[in-house]
């Protein structure tokens, strides 16, 4: 049986942190990083957070996105999404110099 401490002091999984929504507390994010609440808290104060942390009045929370980045960990897309890419036309942005402007 997993007790509260426990299940507190565990990372997270793989999955877990894929299911994770945009943005996280502090003690979610310190989890993931298997850091403790007062060394996250501390670094978070310092502004020396390893990810991106936002102050959002006494609250602090963390961006998903940049804590995945910093764990390494690759947000697969949606499914059928290379297929489309692959076969989507590119289309050239640039300015064609027979206009006369540069």
């Amino acid at each position: 049986m997993i007790t509260k401490r426990d299940d507190a002091t565990r990372g997270l999984t793989r999955e877990e942190l894929l299911a994770l929504p945009a943005a996280v507390d502090l003690e979610t994010a310190n989890r993931a990083l298997s850091l403790s609440r007062t060394t996250g808290y501390d670094l978070a104060k310092r502004g020396r957070y390893p990810c991106t942390v936002l102050r959002l009045g006494n609250a602090y929370r963390v961006v998903t996105a940049d804590l995945l980045k910093l764990l390494h960990i690759d947000v697969p897309g949606p499914a059928g999404v290379e297929e489309l890419t692959a076969a989507t036309p590119k289309i050239d942005m640039g300015r064609s110099s027979s206009s006369g402007r540069p």
